[in-house]
């Protein structure tokens, strides 16, 4: 069976199914260059919230998982795939997946608060798990969603998901492999002695090796795909943390409220590009309905 030469990702639906009920993306070079923006303003968005404006990451947490559960309800009744919808979606799983991880990881010990603080926010200031106990934890939730996920008989093919229960599913796995991907960059960054850009070298490498292995048949293309999503979430984190963090702890200096500004509106522009080429299908397949 030929397997596809460019990008990760399941093979797609037919013509006429995506036309008619197609609710996720289909997954091209653009998909992975969105996933990485979305995660990368995740990761800087999230701790504006919580540390740069010290709300903490309790209180930061709650109010960006009440975003996603918002953001999911839009896409979930949604009658056909919308890319602001999935990708503003995406990118609150990576806000709140950010603020999760680091509530799971971190305490109020000065390695993690700002100069001269002793408190961020109101409530409790973290689980001080650690990044490998909390990878951990979320590493077996993400699979046990996978074995719920496999012993239902549903597609892991996201171009061929378009229940309910399916998409209810799909995010579920897409939030933890967020917040699962923001404590294995966390723990590159903070933790393994690579530093930002030495972490961000690292994923790369190994997203470069699933491209690789997408040449070999006997590795699914499906089980590639899912590995990169989780392995952008952490390549995000350490870009993010790059562009923000000090200078004397190698960072870019460039401030969350910046760089989260940039991000975005890289972001919107790429959304608003993937909505003008899904108009312009739409128009295309109006008028050419079915092929010779």
């Amino acid at each position: 069976m030929e397997r596809p030469d460019v990008v990760i990702g399941p093979a797609a639906a037919s013509d006429t199914t995506m036309a008619v009920t197609r609710k996720l993306p289909e997954v091209t070079l653009a998909f992975w260059i969105m996933k990485i923006a979305a995660t990368t303003l995740g990761e800087t968005a999230g701790d504006l919230f919580a540390q740069t404006m010290k709300l903490g990451y309790f209180l930061t947490t709650i109010a960006l998982f009440l975003v996603f559960v918002v953001t999911l309800l839009v896409q979930l009744r949604s009658s056909r795939y919308n890319p602001f919808c999935y990708w503003t979606v995406i990118l609150s799983t990576s806000t709140a997946g950010t603020t999760m991880s680091d509530f799971m990881n971190r305490d109020a010990g000065p390695k993690y608060l700002p100069n001269g603080t002793d408190a961020l926010g109101w409530g409790p200031q973290g689980l001080a798990l650690g990044y490998p106990a909390g990878a951990a934890i979320l590493l077996s939730v993400l699979l046990a969603i996978f074995a719920v996920w496999k012993s239902s008989g549903m597609t892991f093919q996201i171009s061929e998901i378009v229940t309910f229960r399916g998409e209810a599913v799909f995010w579920s796995a897409i939030l933890v492999s967020n917040t699962l991907g923001t404590s294995m960059g966390d723990f590159l960054s903070d933790s393994s002695g690579l530093g930002y850009a030495g972490g961000a070298l690292l994923v790369s490498a190994a997203l470069a090796l699933l491209i690789v292995l997408m040449k070999v048949p006997a590795v699914p293309n499906v089980l590639l795909f899912w590995i990169a999503f989780v392995l952008t979430r952490p390549l995000g984190a350490t870009v993010g943390d790059f562009l923000t963090k000090p200078v004397a702890k190698g960072g870019l200096d460039l401030g969350t409220a910046g760089s989260s500004g940039v991000l975005l509106a890289v972001l919107l522009g790429l959304m608003a590009h993937a909505h003008g080429l899904g108009r312009r299908g739409a128009v295309t397949a109006r008028v050419r309905p079915g092929r010779p």
